[in-house]
């Protein structure tokens, strides 16, 4: 009998579902069919069931955080059972130790991280059978039984876990090493924040801080314009005075000056002027241009947008999600014309049936296998949901999705802009553009925002070189330069996307474009949300401010390698040859311990030239400062007795300043009895408290100590 080892629950139950099959508690049992014979056993992770243990799980010692126990080089990593997920993980092993389970599948998600879920959790049940790969990009029942018809070899993808663990060891090594010596060096001016770094998350910082800086020292500056209306053939029309490339005054007087000259003066058309453009449709998505596409109609969050599609993707409607090529193999190009016949069924799409091109087989801005690596684009699939049924937030992606297919099946947009060019006296110049659509083409399906100033362009007035008339109106308009915009969400994951083009090195940029910039498809959204709890930046109607913690930290780290795109670019090109096995995961190893001391040795060099004080942190120059209600800093308490990162006062809790990545959250209030400071840190040093007494429940108190159980990653009641 084979065990089918998913990443989810719900994914395992879309394995299953295929095929006849009974729930039973932590799996599913298939009955005997074609593709398994003998039966099958369906159970899952619950994400990452494993992980990498905390560092004093290797010296005793590093519960405390010192400097002079920096850097930590554990000589081998180990992991160990995530606590709160060691009951699916029971499951797991007794399902592995069977005597009739005879075959493994892996069934993670087709990806790096999917690999290293799954064979992290056999590894750990200390149980070795032979494997086999399901690797599907969609979860329909047709693409669920072709994958098991199909499936790889272990030895085919074996690689990628070697790239997933040495990409999770590596960033435990500069996130433990890089947090530690920052905070404890923070600490010694009177800072007593955590100060977490990370490989991504400090680069991706670092550029938002940048435009922070920008708009901070930018000082506006006045110009002027002049405006005119003209009156020829009947037709009224607006130009804008320019002079070769200028279109602004520096000062009122010159404005002035030449408004007088204009004034009883006559105008004539000096030239008309036309270009064609074509527009091809845009590119099927990948799922950084989906969540920036999503963030600027809708103003989703790039997370909220990755949760959407997940589930999308877990109930059959669409393409694996975290995909980060924009084309298709001919196999599933193929598959366009039913999935499209279905989709023009849908009260939704109907109006943009029949299509003009009923095939895109031949077009290579859509059909290329080369430029498909381990997943294709976002596409729906041939299961169409009842659109009344989703989500509203599913429902708005899903018709992106579909939409965008849609419009690679339409003809180009094709559209003249025009420039009309009038004379007013003796050669002051004015300019008025438009535009006119000669084909609509695939903007039909998409009605793509033109950028504000295309939007106002109009079909130009019916003249022609020579003609002549009156000048109706002269208007001089002041105004001032504007500071640079702070990205919003959907532009900071394109920027992550595009980091190689900050970069001055131009081997660098090409490793960058190569590598897809900072973090990858799967992992962008989840910097930012990290970057969010961690108060380094703080987002406000889709606008992303770096707050004061955050241009402290990288003020701090300065021109270290921790705060700069070279380090990631070189980094996730050694992942990539890991992965590909072309490089020694051994090697990246010692060079990410190197690394990591040099990091230390940095932060304590840097750290001579530093003048921040606390009051620093709450004075740092911030325009929304006030209004954005920075909160004051708040001690370290102790290690987290998951993670070992620090626990900081979260006013009615105690949490892991880790968090998202970890959840330990500590109430000061436990059945009626305030948990004081002195408690808790009590706690964290020693894994209880004093005896506290009150405790009630119901009508009845009790006395007891508060106690970390270890094995079941919670808080619990010690006696008497």
């Amino acid at each position: 009998m084979k065990l089918i080892i998913a990443e989810k629950p719900d994914q395992g139950t879309k394995l299953a579902s295929p095929f006849k099959n009974k729930k039973q508690q932590g799996y599913i049992e298939i009955m005997p069919n074609a593709t398994f014979p003998k039966g099958a056993l369906v159970t899952w992770a619950v994400g990452h069931v494993c992980e990498l243990v905390p560092p004093e799980e290797y010296d005793p010692r590093l519960k405390k955080w010192s400097l002079e126990l920096l850097p930590i080089l554990p000589d081998k990593f180990k992991h160990r059972v995530t606590p709160s997920k060691a009951k699916q993980f029971k499951v797991i092993q007794s399902l592995l130790t069977r005597s009739d389970v005879t075959e493994v599948i892996h069934a993670g998600d087709a990806g790096r991280e999917g690999e290293y879920i799954v064979r992290i959790a056999v590894q750990m049940s200390g149980v070795q059978k032979p494997m086999k790969r399901l690797w599907i990009s969609s979860l329909t029942p047709k693409a669920v039984e072709q994958g098991f018809q199909n499936l790889k070899d272990e030895q085919e993808t074996r690689y990628l876990y070697y790239e997933a663990v040495s990409r999770s060891c590596a960033d435990w090594l500069v996130g433990m090493n890089g947090s530690r010596v920052y905070s404890l060096l923070f600490q010694r001016r009177g800072i007593r924040e955590v100060f977490s770094t990370g490989r991504v998350q400090s680069p991706t910082l670092a550029l938002i801080v940048a435009r922070e800086k920008e708009i901070n020292n930018f000082k506006p500056e006045p110009f002027w314009e002049l405006k005119a209306k003209f009156l020829m053939k009947d037709t009224l029309y607006e130009g804008t005075w320019f002079r070769g490339e200028q279109t602004r005054f520096a000062s009122q007087e010159e404005a002035e000056l030449v408004r007088n000259n204009c004034e009883q003066q006559t105008a004539t058309v000096d030239k008309v002027e036309s270009e064609r453009k074509e527009f091809q449709p845009p590119q099927l998505f990948n799922l950084s241009s989906l969540q920036a596409t999503a963030n600027q109609i809708f103003k989703y969050s790039p997370q909220s947008c990755l949760d959407a599609l997940q589930q999308l993707y877990l109930e059959g409607y669409i393409s694996y999600p975290r995909s980060d090529s924009a084309y298709v193999t001919s196999e599933e190009a193929k598959q366009f014309p039913d999935i499209l016949a279905k989709l023009g069924q849908q009260d939704t799409f109907k109006e943009f049936f029949p299509l003009p091109i009923p095939s895109v087989a031949n077009n290579k801005r859509v059909v290329n296998a080369a430029k498909v690596s381990d997943h294709y684009a976002i596409i729906p699939t041939e299961v169409v949901p009842q659109m009344s049924r989703l989500k509203p937030t599913e429902r708005s992606l899903y018709e992106l999705i579909v939409k965008r297919l849609i419009a690679v099946h339409y003809d180009k947009a094709i559209i003249d802009y025009s420039r009309l060019i009038t004379v007013v006296g003796e050669g002051e110049t004015f300019l008025t553009k438009g535009k006119c659509i000669v084909q609509e083409g695939w903007r039909k399906v998409l009605y793509e925002q033109d950028s504000k100033e295309d939007a106002d362009l109009s079909l130009l007035p019916s003249l022609e070189q020579g003609d002549s008339g009156t000048i109706e109106d002269l208007l001089i308009k002041e105004g001032k330069t504007q500071a640079p915009k702070r990205y919003t969400e959907g532009q900071l994951i394109t920027l992550m996307k595009t980091a190689g083009k900050h970069l001055e090195d131009a081997e660098l940029e090409k490793v960058l474009e190569k590598t897809e910039g900072l973090g990858t498809e799967a992992t962008r959204a989840g910097i930012i949300s990290i970057l969010k709890d961690r108060k380094y930046i703080d987002v406000k109607k889709n606008i992303v401010f770096a707050t004061s913690k955050g241009m402290m930290l990288i003020d701090a780290l300065g021109d270290s390698i921790l705060a700069s795109a070279e380090m990631t670019a070189k980094w996730e090109q050694r992942l990539h040859e890991v992965g590909q096995g072309k490089a020694s995961p051994r090697s990246f190893m010692e060079q990410a311990r190197k690394l990591s001391q040099k990091i230390i040795d940095d932060a304590i060099q840097n750290s001579k030239t530093w003048k921040f004080t606390a009051k620093d942190l709450e004075s740092i120059a911030q325009p929304e400062k006030k209004e954005r209600n920075v909160s004051a800093p708040s001690s370290p308490l102790g290690p987290c007795p998951k993670c070992a990162a620090q626990v900081v006062d979260k006013g009615n809790f105690y949490s892991c300043s880790a968090k998202p990545a970890c959840d330990f959250s500590f109430s000061k209030k436990v059945l009626g009895k305030k948990i004081s400071e002195t408690q808790i840190k009590k706690f964290l040093d020693k894994g209880k408290t004093n005896m506290i007494k009150g405790f009630k429940k119901g009508e009845k108190s009790f006395d007891a100590v508060l106690v970390w159980k270890k094995e079941e990653g919670k808080v619990g009641f010690e006696f008497k």
